[in-house]
């Protein structure tokens, strides 16, 4: 029985399973997304999230810190820099993972794992695209152009500019 063992082992030594999850993170921070089987990319979502947590906060120790996990500068220099500042705002799931399905080889379950900041698709590309063609299904209030007693045509914005003319009288 495995009561109170939370930990994926990934029939692994302890030893192996850090280094195998130390190699994925730096692989994950470096391109930003990787194609894993299923249990390595859950494993690794663990491992990762509290790291890139750790580098909201830009100090030595934290530094030295993910450091010692991760063991690669380059990594390092990646996750504080451009990593660290779209992340800033986001309270956490910094990861996501997509199934893509089994592997021809072995029929092991593979997914994508990617830092959810880093897609153009799902990300805020996409939801700035929905805003400029956002539309209502409902008819009111369109503008209507009247010409006034001047001569000159006037812009009528309907009930919502007739209410902002009261508020001003």
């Amino acid at each position: 029985m495995r009561h109170g063992d939370k930990i994926k082992n990934l029939s692994r030594t302890a030893s192996h399973r850090k280094a195998l999850l130390g190699n994925l993170a730096v692989q994950l921070i470096e391109h930003k997304r990787i194609i894993t089987t299923l249990a390595k990319a859950k494993a690794l979502r663990v491992y990762v999230e509290p790291l890139i947590t750790k580098a909201k906060d830009n100090t030595t120790h934290q530094r030295r810190v993910v450091f010692s996990y991760l063991q690669d500068k380059h990594a390092i220099t990646e996750l504080f820099g451009p990593v660290a500042e779209k992340i800033a705002g986001r309270p956490g799931g910094y990861t996501r993972i997509i199934k893509l399905g089994t592997r021809v080889g072995d029929n092991a379950e593979t997914a994508l794992i990617e830092l959810v900041d880093f897609n153009e698709v799902y990300g805020k590309g996409k939801g700035e695209m929905k805003e400029q063609a956002k539309r209502t299904r409902r008819g009111g209030a369109r503008k209507k152009v009247f010409e006034s007693k001047e001569g000159s045509s006037e812009v009528d914005g309907g009930p919502e500019s007739k209410k902002e003319e009261k508020k001003a009288d």
